[in-house]
């Protein structure tokens, strides 16, 4: 009886976003509906033209960086690794790093802008919930713009697991080739500088381990820090009107 009841509440029309009148036309609600619908077309479709960029700013840096790998070969092959070699690794490699951390800003750049995408996703679907209830058992994605339901969408874990899972995304695997070709420049001015191939390698695993906790570090302050500041409309135990007055 409960439920039935909650039902009820949920499809009355002061609950429905598909009948109640927010304040000026009292617009039917199929209209409601087409509106709502093509909103969630318009997020999903702009979701894939920015995985389509994400991806393709990190093919460019990895066709780059394997271009830089080959040239180098040459070059070592036609200079027998003497200062000429250096010098040519050390002009062409700080190019490429930086290519690979403005990727890598980039991409972040890009899953930033999906959050808000996502959030306006479940937004979208809470509304579909709050007309149809009885439909809630068939959505696998998240209805709610609270961090688990942004979580459930993305089909990530809440909490010490997501630290881990960011290292397996594609900011994560460029952040980690950034910091080994932060590490190979440290090691060759090491080497170009005179310093003992043992000490020449341990710059290059710092040099390495600083660039990838920076890059890290700034993707946590760019995308994850900001869900947790903002105050969600229509978090998880709330639904209705009560959740729109937030």
């Amino acid at each position: 009886m409960t439920s039935q009841r909650r039902i009820r509440e949920v499809s009355s029309p002061a609950a429905n976003p598909l009948t109640r009148d927010s304040g000026g036309d009292n617009l039917p609600p199929g209209l409601r509906l087409q509106i709502l619908t093509t909103e969630h077309w318009s997020l999903l479709s702009t979701r894939a033209l920015s995985w389509n960029e994400a991806f393709s700013r990190a093919t460019m840096f990895l066709s780059a960086l394997s271009g830089a790998v080959v040239a180098l070969a040459l070059v070592a092959g036609a200079t027998t690794f003497d200062r000429g070699f250096v010098t040519f690794a050390l002009f062409l490699l700080p190019v490429v790093l930086f290519a690979g951390v403005a990727t890598f800003v980039r991409l972040v750049e890009i899953n930033h802008e999906d959050v808000g995408w996502v959030i306006g996703m479940n937004r979208l679907r809470h509304a579909y919930l709050e007309a149809a209830p009885d439909l809630r058992p068939y959505f696998v994605t998240g209805s709610y713009d609270d961090e688990p339901g942004i979580m459930a969408t993305f089909g990530a874990t809440v909490g010490p697991g997501g630290f881990a899972h960011a290292f397996i995304t594609t900011p994560g695997l460029i952040a980690v080739v950034d910091g080994v070709l932060a590490g190979a420049i440290a090691a060759i001015v090491g080497i170009y500088t005179g310093l003992d191939t043992r000490l020449a390698l341990g710059l290059a695993v710092g040099a390495a381990l600083v660039t990838v906790s920076l890059l890290v570090s700034y993707q946590f302050r760019r995308v994850v820090r900001p869900r947790g500041l903002e105050k969600p409309r229509f978090p998880e135990g709330q639904t209705g009107s009560s959740a729109t007055n937030r």
